[in-house]
């Protein structure tokens, strides 16, 4: 019988106060939608950074007669067979930190960047004695280059040592400071929401005062007579929970799988897959019905007073 009120004084009270119950529903939503795709975004930039840091490699390019002539870090001339064949040794000799190394000749560069950038109008005018001969050096722990950077940089016949990760940590600083922003924006939603729901159950709590007045008089708990206004806050939460996990799967399903089919149109990165997405739901409705009932919970302590 009590269980039955209960449930009969929650849809009374989601009636009664449609306007704001829909408004705590709606606000919810997008607050956990972002939290959840905030975490998702998460993943995505660390799993990211597995798949390419797994490829970067540290190029070391070496002086060729143009550079010897307009850079200054080539003053002493181009590189010569002894000095290259001094720095794969040396390359050779740090095994703890090199996994691979590659050479790549002018004429091989000079392939390269006509099968990649053939249609610039620059590729027409180069020569292959323009292109730099380099060592492509894979890492260890992509974490070492400056270990590559300070043994070879200013040596003899090296133009330059650049590290590819350099680039890739540029591309997720952006993804992360994006991220942030989701997160700011999900805090202030939540916020929103919580004021909704505070607000939402005092005005109900106010509507019907005295059905609560009696039922202080006949001896009602404090519980009791909380539990309708609590479980109207969880179960308007719940809703909202479950029309964000919806806006979670339908997005990734969209923007990934399907219409705008990102997976099939960008081969070059790894997306998270569908066990990420399924990981989070049940953390976004357990967040979604606590968060409304501790909050009812404790708006109703101070109002009631029971």
């Amino acid at each position: 019988m009590r269980a039955q009120f209960v449930l009969s004084e929650i849809g009374v009270g989601l009636r009664r106060n449609l306007t704001m119950t829909f408004a705590v529903v709606v606000s919810v939503a997008l607050s956990l939608a972002l939290f959840g795709g905030s975490l998702l975004m998460s993943d995505q930039v660390n799993s990211m950074k597995g798949y390419w840091y797994d490829k970067v490699n540290v190029s070391i390019f070496l002086c060729n007669k143009s550079d010897a002539e307009a850079d200054p870090k080539c003053a002493k001339g181009a590189v010569t067979s002894d000095q290259k064949k001094q720095i794969l040794g040396d390359l050779n000799k740090m095994s703890t930190v090199v996994q691979k190394v590659t050479y790549e000749s002018a004429d091989q560069a000079y392939k390269h960047y006509k099968e990649q950038f053939g249609d610039s109008p620059l590729a027409s005018s180069l020569t292959p004695d323009q292109m730099q001969e380099s060592y492509r050096i894979k890492l260890v722990d992509p974490q070492k280059y400056q270990v590559i950077a300070t043994a070879f940089d200013g040596r003899a016949g090296v133009q330059s040592v650049q590290d590819q990760k350099g680039v890739l940590d540029n591309l997720f600083e952006l993804l992360n400071l994006m991220n942030r922003a989701a997160i700011a924006l999900m805090a202030l939603m939540l916020i929103v929401a919580l004021l909704l729901i505070v607000n939402t159950v005092r005005v109900s709590a106010f509507s019907r005062r005295r059905e609560t007045g009696i039922m202080r008089l006949v001896g009602a708990s404090g519980f009791y007579i909380q539990a309708p206004f609590i479980a109207e806050a969880a179960v308007a939460g719940l809703i909202g929970g479950g029309v964000a996990c919806f806006f979670l799967v339908v997005g990734r399903y969209f923007t990934i799988d399907h219409g705008m089919a990102l997976s099939q149109k960008l081969n070059l990165i790894n997306f998270i897959g569908w066990d990420a997405v399924l990981t989070k739901l049940p953390l976004i409705l357990a967040t979604s019905l606590l968060m409304p009932a501790l909050a009812a919970f404790f708006a109703l302590r101070k109002y009631l007073k029971v």
